[in-house]
């Protein structure tokens, strides 16, 4: 834990994936993953790992996808992130931040309702 929040803070971002040996992707790891289920429960994130935090399959897109495509399935799974796959690698990740720098307000308004509904 204590190696991915400060690859975090090196790269500013607020998630990583974790990868196999292969380059494909097993999971994701947040920021708030590691506050939330390493630290507020005691737990010491110099020996707990990512991989112990990870759930189930994360949801991707492919690298062929669209914005229309992307944004539908981010808002279908109430997700802030989605990993890029091309080909069976990941290639890239795309981020709420990412959604705000290059799509109209108004469509960015309507995928952080949608979003931070669930929460």
């Amino acid at each position: 834990m204590e190696a991915a929040a400060r690859k975090m803070q090196e790269l500013g971002v607020g998630a990583l994936p974790i990868c196999g040996e292969d380059d494909r992707l097993h999971g994701i790891i947040t920021d708030r993953d590691i506050v939330v289920k390493c630290v507020a429960k005691g737990k010491d994130p110099k020996t707990m790992t990512a991989g112990l935090l990870e759930q189930g399959k994360p949801f991707t897109i492919d690298a062929e996808a669209d914005a229309e495509q992307v944004l539908q399935t981010m808002e279908e799974h109430r997700i802030r992130r989605l990993p890029v796959i091309d080909n069976h690698r990941l290639v890239g990740m795309i981020s709420e931040a990412d959604l705000a720098r290059h799509l109209p307000e108004e469509r960015v308004g309507h995928f952080v309702e949608v979003v931070c509904a669930a929460r």
